[in-house]
């Protein structure tokens, strides 16, 4: 019942918002501004990861038609990459993803590191193109 009426006050809105005082709001008039103290706990940040994993691995799996047929590490290597370039930013290494395709690892891993990706985030484009590059994870 009190959910209820606090959902019916504030209302639902799917995405950040600034309240009436201007602080940073999401959902049900979850405060997240830091200025006031607000945030998400570690729990309720690994839930979303876990669901924006779910979601992206089936993008993933309905994009990139051979993506199904790789082992998890390489998956991951993708997985990995759509989260920090998104989608098109992914797709846009097209001659990558023809290699990993054709199963030349090592030569998707050499493309990786000659993108502006590589020169961006060096620490992170290494640790996954090693990764694609032997199958085995890299933490």
């Amino acid at each position: 019942m009190a959910t209820d009426q606090i959902k019916q006050d504030e209302g639902l809105v799917l995405h950040a918002y600034a309240d009436s005082l201007g602080y940073t709001t999401i959902g049900y008039g979850r405060l997240i501004d830091k200025r006031k103290g607000g945030g998400i706990s570690e729990d309720e940040a690994l839930y979303l990861l876990k669901n924006d994993v779910n979601a992206r691995l089936n993008v993933l799996e309905n994009a990139i038609d051979f993506f199904d047929r790789l082992d998890d590490a390489r998956k991951a290597v993708l997985l990995n990459m759509s989260f920090q370039l998104g989608m098109s930013g992914l797709m846009k290494f097209k001659n990558t993803l023809r290699k990993v395709e054709a199963g030349d690892y090592d030569g998707a891993a050499e493309n990786m590191m000659k993108s502006l990706w590589a020169r961006q985030t060096p620490n992170r484009a290494q640790r996954l193109a090693d990764q694609m590059r032997t199958g085995q994870w890299s933490m």
